[in-house]
Order: structure tokens, then C-alpha cells, then sequence
């Protein structure tokens, strides 16, 4: 394609003529995809520098002081676009989803929908406690909170063992819930 064709291409691009478009992508993709590729950048990554860089022709169009430089500008453009590319890859570090942050706050009712699951399934870990474990655990979760005193007498056991028994109740919940989606505190946040 001589200078002048070129030219008259641009020129009939920038009046909004569709086929002119096609005609200047038709015959400059070469010059986009090989500056793409001449980087290494995956498939994914190589078409949006591919369409990024015709965006910025759209963009550019009517700045263009050299009609007849238009392929160096391209290619020009490619390469800037794939070196931004790598400098955005550079700057992600690949983690497991779990240790994402969350952006987004749940709603309300998004909120009380988990409360209501979470709460759910406690339950449901807590009924396969002991009925000794279960009757130990309300009582100590009482308000105001009865004395170990209070609560041998109540449930017939040992003011000593309140504490040690407390600590396997509690630890047997953790893994009648480690199947849920329950997630525990850590440990030492028990009082």
C-alpha cells in the first residue's frame, strides 16, 4: 500500500467511514500482533494490547501529524502497550482466594443471611456434643455467668474439672464444626 493510499485511508477514517477502518486494520494488524508477540505475552494478554492499541488509533486519529509514519506509530504504540502490560503483571503477586481481601462489604441482609447459617450449623455441631458437654456449655454461657460453684452443685461434678471438662467440650464442638462453615476464633480468645 503506497503513502498516498494510505493517507486517503485515514483521511476517509476520520470522515467515519466503516470500510476505511477495516482496510487500515486489515492491512497494519501484522504490525500490532508481531510487536504483541515479539514481547511474549499470553493470547489473552496479546489481543487486549491488539485492541488497545487500534483504541488509541481512534483515539489518536485526528493527532496524527505523519499520515505516511502510520505503521511506526503502531508499532510504536504495540510496544508501549505490551510494557505496560508486563509492568501491571509485575506488580500481581499470585495468591491462594483464600487469603484475598475482601472488597466488597456484604450487605445487611447478606449479613444476617450468614449470621443466620453460621448460627445454623453451631447448633446443629452443638446437638452433637454430650448431653454432660451441652448442659456444662449453656451454663457457662449464662448471663451473668453462675460460679464454678454454682455450677458443680447444678450438674454434680467437681469444681475442679469444670475448667479441664470446659476446655474438651469446647474442643470437641471445634471439630464437630471443623465440617461446617464455621470458622473458629483462635483458641486462646476462650476465656
Amino acid at each position: 500500500m503506497s503513502p498516498v493510499e494510505v493517507r486517503e485511508l485515514i483521511r476517509a477514517a476520520r470522515a467515519g467511514e466503516a470500510g476505511a477502518w477495516e482496510s487500515l486494520v486489515s492491512r497494519f494488524a501484522g504490525v500490532v500482533w508481531a510487536a504483541a508477540r515479539s514481547h511474549r505475552l499470553s493470547d489473552a494478554d496479546a489481543a487486549d494490547v491488539f485492541q488497545t492499541t487500534w483504541m488509541r488509533l481512534l483515539e489518536h486519529l485526528d493527532d496524527l501529524r505523519n499520515p505516511d509514519a502510520l505503521g511506526g506509530w503502531l508499532a510504536t504504540t504495540a510496544r508501549n502497550e505490551c510494557l505496560r502490560v508486563l509492568r501491571q503483571q509485575s506488580r500481581v503477586v499470585p495468591t491462594e482466594d483464600d487469603r484475598l481481601p475482601q472488597d466488597t462489604v456484604p450487605s445487611m441482609a447478606d449479613a444476617r443471611l450468614l449470621a443466620e447459617e453460621r448460627d445454623a450449623a453451631l447448633w446443629r455441631a452443638f446437638g452433637k456434643l454430650s448431653a454432660r458437654c451441652q448442659a456444662l456449655l449453656r451454663m457457662l454461657a449464662a448471663e451473668p455467668p453462675p460460679s464454678y460453684v454454682d455450677v458443680s452443685c447444678a450438674l454434680a461434678m467437681p469444681v475442679g474439672s469444670i475448667g479441664p471438662t470446659r476446655s474438651r467440650c469446647l474442643a470437641n464442638l471445634r471439630r464437630a464444626a471443623a465440617g461446617t462453615c464455621i470458622s473458629a476464633p483462635p483458641h486462646d480468645s476462650y476465656p
